[in-house]
């Protein structure tokens, strides 16, 4: 697989990783875009009973490359634009489109898992993460909002003041605190075998009433994915023209 994203099988199970280990799988719009085109792949294979996603070497996923994405402003601004018939955009649909997948998404964490990294993993259906791993809602340090469907996702798994209190302070915090509000299904010092064994468990039950229940719980959770993510557009839009602005006169 390409663009620092591979994808392996092994019976009724696939494996998902980020692959970009020497940047501490820092996304890149690439990766985001075979991120989706990997989901796609899953949603049309019937025989897949669940998928667990992962990072290649110290982290998880340090979020995004601000870097090497601002180096092509452009493409940021393509990306950036929902396509109408999915009401996302490329930097939401990487993370979504594990929601859209029938099967069960299970996210396995070690090291960082900050940013956009973080979004992907909480987009994942269940997360099993190390005792060493550290997570942050890390966008503010950059002057703007967890835009990567965050908004949906964190106000499914934790309280309106800790979702706020990790947003607007940027902090990394430990796992044990993690899982002590919601943020992760489990702490544990084997993440994937636990994943594995969830698995197990799930795929002993009907695709269709696991397929089923991950559809009804998404439909009907709170307020609609659509009008979440169109909020975090909106309210990220002049964030990113702030920061645009900012960087063009500071290189006058």
């Amino acid at each position: 697989m390409s663009h620092n994203v591979s994808l392996t099988f092994d019976g009724d199970r696939a494996y998902v990783a980020l692959d970009r280990p020497d940047k501490h799988n820092g996304l890149t719009i690439d990766m985001l875009n075979e991120l989706v085109r990997v989901a796609r792949v899953l949603g049309r294979r019937s025989d897949i009973r669940a998928v667990i996603l992962s990072g290649n070497g110290p982290s998880f996923s340090s979020g995004l490359d601000v870097a090497k994405a601002m180096g092509n402003p452009l493409d940021v601004v393509r990306n950036f634009v929902p396509l109408p018939w999915r009401g996302t955009n490329t930097f939401q649909e990487a993370c979504w489109a594990w929601r859209r997948l029938p099967q069960p998404v299970i996210a396995v964490v070690h090291g960082r898992c900050y940013g956009g990294g973080l979004q992907i993993a909480l987009a994942a259906d269940f997360r099993f993460v190390t005792p060493d791993s550290e997570f942050s809602v890390m966008e503010a340090k950059h002057g703007l909002i967890p835009d990567m469907t965050g908004a949906a996702t964190l106000s499914r798994l934790i309280g309106i003041d800790q979702a706020l209190l990790l947003t607007m302070t940027a902090d990394p915090v430990d796992a044990a605190y993690a899982e002590r509000i919601g943020l992760v299904t489990e702490v544990t010092a084997d993440p994937r075998a636990a994943a594995e064994k969830l698995a197990d468990r799930i795929a002993t039950r009907s695709p269709h009433a696991v397929a089923s229940a991950k559809r009804l719980f998404d439909r009907t959770w709170q307020s609609s994915v659509r009008r979440t993510l169109a909020a975090e557009r909106a309210t990220q839009l002049p964030l990113i023209l702030r920061q645009a602005l900012g960087h063009g006169r500071n290189g006058k």
